[in-house]
């Protein structure tokens, strides 16, 4: 077993993990936090999305251990960057645009596109499909998650000013 410390969603943990566990694993099955989704265990799909140290990592990729010391934050803590304790402009724009149906991406899909404004506010079209590549959807034909990411850049652009 392998002890180790990191902060997920503002928490603090130490947990003992077996060297083999993958990211994804720690977070659903030992902390509860189910938001972060195993789409394909192969990195295709990124369902599994979560912030690592502030960047996007596929958490079906990464071994727990490879967090330690490391800030983790997944769907369930993206609200509280909202600022107001309600939704992330990610995912009110995701909802106000329709870029969702079955769900089952958007998890990773959220996290992905709101790292990706973050880097780039000002993003084009093709930046944003460009960005989110790695993100699969099999059900919405990504035109109004493009239109949902376009939007919160919009917002958060509009909130900085």
């Amino acid at each position: 077993m392998a002890n180790i410390a990191l902060k997920v969603n503002e928490k603090s943990h130490v947990v003992d993990v077996e060297p083999r566990t993958l990211l994804v694993e720690l977070l659903r099955e030992h902390l509860r936090l189910t938001g972060t989704h195993v789409g394909c265990d192969t990195s295709q799909c990124g369902a599994c999305t979560v912030w690592v140290d502030g960047k996007s990592v596929k958490s079906c990729t990464m071994l727990a251990v490879e967090a330690d010391g490391a800030t983790v934050t997944t769907i369930e803590g993206l609200s509280p960057y909202a600022g107001n304790g309600g939704l992330h402009p990610m995912q009110a724009a995701f909802h106000t645009c329709h870029g969702l149906q079955c769900g089952f991406c958007t998890p990773g899909m959220v996290m992905r596109a709101a790292e990706l404004i973050q880097r780039n506010p000002n993003p084009t079209e093709d930046e944003v499909r460009h960005g989110l590549e790695g993100n699969l959807c099999r059900c919405t034909g990504y035109h109004n998650i493009v239109k949902a990411v376009l939007t919160a850049a919009e917002t958060v652009r509009g909130g900085a000013q």
